[in-house]
């Protein structure tokens, strides 16, 4: 590829991030060229589409968030873990618009960004595998539980304020298994 090939999918994918950061991932494609110096043709001959930009430029900065999410794991038992995890998903969802969509699944055909959910599920899951084990965390509990406990959340994230730490506490509390 050309050297100023080159430069245009840099531009593209640095001012397509910023577009992305300040707007979520309807950011119009036309802002983005604009903030790139090239024309939209540009961007969908270099990534093929919306969906290929957002991939291409949303996934790695996802990856992030996700291994910050991984690293605030804290605690001595395998209930404390999972649940720091959630939280701390939660924390990465709030704090950022772009990740809650990513996670949320709002764009399920891109590779990258489906890789980046589903590690993130797995990784609870192997948590969640634990907790089983240790018996705090209920045995019906499976992983599908998470990803739809992430989407929840991605919505109570989207819907403002502080009300998505109640209903991640309600769901967590759900999961808990009681002594009978």
């Amino acid at each position: 590829m050309r050297a100023d090939a080159l430069r245009n999918i840099e531009r593209i994918r640095t001012a397509a991030a910023a577009a992305f950061a300040e707007h979520g991932l309807g950011a119009p494609l036309d802002d983005i060229a604009r903030r790139a110096g090239v024309s939209a043709g540009t961007i969908y001959h270099r990534f093929g589409s919306r969906e290929g930009l957002i991939d291409a430029v949303v996934a790695d900065i996802a990856a992030e968030k996700l291994n910050g999410a991984i690293a605030a794991i804290a605690g001595d038992t395998p209930w404390q873990r999972f649940t720091s995890y959630v939280m701390a998903l939660g924390e990465a969802q709030a704090a950022d618009p772009t990740f809650n969509e990513v996670v949320a699944r709002r764009i399920p055909n891109a590779p990258a960004l489906r890789a980046v959910n589903d590690r993130a599920v797995s990784h609870g899951e192997w948590l969640m595998r634990a907790a089983q084990a240790d018996g705090t965390l209920r045995e019906d509990a499976e992983a599908g539980d998470l990803d739809r406990l992430i989407w929840l959340n991605a919505q109570a994230v989207a819907l403002g304020g502080d009300w998505w730490r109640r209903a991640l506490g309600f769901f967590l509390d759900g999961l808990r298994r009681r002594p009978e």
